[in-house]
């Protein structure tokens, strides 16, 4: 099979791309590189891929409509893995217009390039950040999501409707895949694992947003790797599914389970909420259960130490 993977140098993207690789996929990546953190970063992530003969880099940005119609046309995909995105909650909120328009026009270049080349089979990644206030728990994917609290919210659900709209007016088979905290080994500096490890082994202070109640579903990222995969191999004409449901459990509870595997003491400073945080994530998995044979098998402290392990190496 042939494969895009946009965003495929991040911390989802190349662990994607080495799973499909493995498998015998041939696989192309356009990533821009982009100085969101730091891009030799993304590089590293890459090494061992760009030693593969079935792989091919397009340093690039989704942005560009005619950089996408010519690489579809060009290559003949039978699938895209769409991860590329400019991600966080709290960045959208001092950018907002920049999320929209990598997030939401972006993913328009992709699917209208894919209605003139093949329609092929189009997995979107979307965020658990849609359902923000979404009051019922654990969420489902039926559940409303009309209420999201920060931009990059708004774009990931602009998505899920985008691709349903090319599900239906276009006949593309379109599965849209809501991730759930994802950590483990390459994950982004600035989020809140990568963060707290670090202080606690630094000695530093770990700075909570609010009074680390807060509820989060963190998914490892090997086992969100497992339910694109399955996506990826399954068509659906439209879906939108959860990959989360590992391990609910509040941010002090974390800090403490990253304290155990480290063996040291964390340090705490509390201060204020931040505007467009949640107060909760949960997934509901039993959709991916039945539709991707999928639900995750890593407990927090295992990927803990696995991100341990990948952190001091």
């Amino acid at each position: 099979m042939k494969v895009l993977v946009t965003g495929g140098a991040g911390f989802i993207g190349s662990h994607v791309v080495e799973t499909l690789l493995a498998r015998g996929d041939e696989v192309v990546v356009i990533d821009d590189f982009n100085d969101y953190y730091d891009p030799a970063i993304k590089r590293r992530n890459l090494a061992a891929s760009m030693q593969h003969p079935s792989f091919r880099l397009v340093e690039g940005d989704i942005r560009d409509r005619t950089l996408i119609e010519d690489l579809l046309q060009r290559e003949g995909f039978e699938t895209i893995v769409h991860l590329a995105a400019r991600a966080g909650v709290r960045p959208s909120l001092k950018d907002p217009v920049l999320y929209e328009t990598v997030n939401v026009t972006g993913l328009l270049n992709l699917m209208e390039a894919s209605v003139k080349f093949g329609k092929p089979h189009f997995v979107f990644a979307s965020s658990s950040s849609v359902y923000g206030l979404s009051p019922r728990l654990p969420w489902r994917e039926d559940d409303p999501v009309d209420c999201p609290i920060s931009p990059y919210a708004v774009t990931k659900r602009m998505g899920e409707l985008l691709c349903f709209n090319y599900s239906h007016i276009h006949q593309m088979d379109t599965v849209a895949l809501r991730f759930f905290t994802v950590y483990g080994p390459r994950q982004r500096p600035d989020m809140a694992i990568s963060k707290f490890t670090r202080a606690i082994l630094n000695g530093d202070p770990i700075t909570v947003f609010g009074d680390g109640s807060a509820l989060r579903d963190f998914t490892y990222v090997g086992d969100i790797v497992k339910g694109i995969l399955a996506a990826v191999d399954r068509s659906f004409g439209f879906e939108i599914i959860n990959l989360g449901g590992a391990q609910t459990i509040t941010v002090s509870a974390l800090i403490e389970a990253i304290s155990r595997v480290v063996g040291k003491e964390a340090k705490l400073i509390f201060q204020d909420p931040i505007p467009g945080d949640v107060p909760v994530t949960w997934a509901d998995s039993s959709k991916a259960q039945r539709l991707l044979g999928n639900s995750p098998s890593t407990s927090t402290e295992e990927g803990l130490r696995r991100y341990l392990d990948w952190l001091t190496a």
